[in-house]
């Protein structure tokens, strides 16, 4: 540890403040040996870090001093057990989720900064939050939070803490990119994000900067006119202690109004974060470029969740020639095989009918009956769309979080016009059994549909091997 860390850790209050955030958080350790950046998360025997007391601060810091660590940071999930690795990616591990919006800038454009925390504070009022908020200077940008505990025990028994925490971040970006890209446009190095993810770390509070002598202060809302970097001063820091602050329930309406619109963490169908849409709002890397890109009609990649609600979609369509029920099909079927993974892919159709919290809860919104497609069965409400739960899948639920997010990536009606074109490669057979649609269809497109774009006689050629 250099000097500057030894000293400041040393403080009882700094421990307790990192120690308080951190409990039953995965955390990370940053430090640097000979110019290098060195970053932990695990013990040798393989278990993730984790910290239940101030004291534990010490001892981490003791046993990797090897690597001179600064900085110390606490995972987007507050976990039931971090005893094994494995348990990382249980959803039903996660007890809650940290909303977090990642500002980023020059440590010169910290005003800048501050004016986008002030839009994001904002919507969040418009969404009834506001004792549960707190505001993180992280060093050379910020973050701002909602409190993990401010969603109710009964909402979080419908949704997981993770899809609820994404969900609003996501929501609140777009609801805000105007006003964001206006600030922007006068302070250039500044970026939003949504980073929330399985794995995601931001810095606790109090921590040192990786590289900068400053640490990580909160403060609330009502003291955003009045902040200064210098409040960041490791050696006379001002730093509010009410970030523990929140009101169980504050967060429900939030959090139900933007699952509505966004639909969870595009992240759980697919094993690899670079399958999922990441929300960016910045200034472009060169004049002219936004346009281009936008001219070019690629801007990321199209998540595997997005792709199995598309195809399916198109399948229905394609089988039925009803366009507003193929949309309540395809997601429909996104959000059951979203379920089925992440319950396990033996997950038979009689355990989830009858299951406790099945999928397929009867519920009181009318006669809701079997339907089969092919050898598959789903279920139908009597007004004509499927449901799951006590969700029912309407065409506009499948806009906001299938089409829409395709949207952000190439023009929607041509991902639809190239998945029709598509599927009427493949007989009819394969469309009405399951296993072949989700084997010989989905599975080898879901990574790389947009390759279809490019190159779909090439695509057709290498399936034709295959199968």
């Amino acid at each position: 540890m250099d000097n500057l860390a030894a000293r400041y850790y040393s403080s009882d209050f700094v421990r307790t403040e990192v120690a308080d955030y951190c409990r039953g958080r995965w955390i990370a350790i940053e430090g640097g040996a000979m110019g290098s950046r060195v970053f932990l998360r695990y013990w040798r025997d393989g278990r993730p870090l984790n910290v239940n007391d101030p004291e534990d601060i010490l001892s981490l810091l003791k046993h990797f001093g090897g690597v001179h660590p600064r900085s110390i940071y606490g995972s987007v999930n507050v976990y039931r057990s971090l005893n094994d690795k494995s348990l990382l990616e249980n959803p039903s591990n996660i007890v809650y989720a940290s909303p977090v919006w990642d500002i980023d800038g020059e440590l010169s454009e910290w005003k800048g900064i501050l004016e986008v925390v002030r839009i994001i504070i904002d919507e969040l009022e418009r969404l009834d939050l506001v004792e549960s908020v707190f505001i993180k200077w992280s060093g050379e940008g910020a973050h701002v939070h909602v409190h993990e505990r401010c969603f109710s025990d009964e909402v979080l028994s419908r949704h997981n803490p993770l899809d609820i925490a994404y969900s609003l971040v996501d929501y609140v970006i777009e609801r805000c990119r105007g006003k964001i890209l206006n600030v922007i446009s006068k302070f250039r190095s500044i970026k939003v994000e949504n980073t929330i993810d399985l794995k995601r770390v931001f810095t606790a509070p109090l921590s040192l900067h990786r590289r900068r002598n400053l640490c990580c202060v909160c403060f609330k809302p009502d003291e955003i006119d009045d902040f200064d970097v210098e409040w960041a001063n490791p050696e006379n820091f001002r730093h509010n202690r009410d970030w523990r602050i929140y009101i169980e329930g504050e967060g429900d309406k939030a959090a139900l109004e933007t699952i509505r619109v966004i639909g969870g963490y595009r992240g759980w169908f697919g094993e690899s974060k670079t399958t999922s849409i990441r929300t960016v709002v910045s200034a472009p890397a060169t004049p002219g470029a936004g346009e281009r890109e936008m001219e070019a009609g690629w801007r990321g990649r199209i998540g595997r969740f997005q792709v199995m609600g598309l195809l399916q979609a198109a399948r229905y369509y394609l089988l039925t020639g009803d366009l507003e029920r193929a949309k309540s099909f395809g997601l429909n079927r996104a959000i059951f095989y979203a379920w089925a993974k992440r319950r396990g892919k033996e997950t038979s159709l009689k355990r989830l009918v009858r299951g406790r919290g099945s999928v397929y809860t009867r519920v009181s919104l009318g006669r809701v009956e079997p339907v089969q497609i092919g050898d598959e069965v789903a279920f139908m409400t009597a007004d004509g769309w499927f449901i799951i739960g006590d969700e029912v899948q309407k065409p506009e639920d499948y806009d906001r979080q299938i089409a829409k997010p395709i949207g952000s990536v190439v023009a929607y009606e041509k991902a639809w016009q190239v998945a029709i074109e598509y599927l009427k490669s493949f007989s009819k057979e394969t469309l009405l059994n399951q296993q072949k649609f989700f084997k010989e269809v989905y599975e080898p497109v879901r990574d790389n549909f947009l390759e279809l774009f490019l190159n779909p006689g090439k695509l057709r050629r290498d399936l034709a091997k295959w199968f």
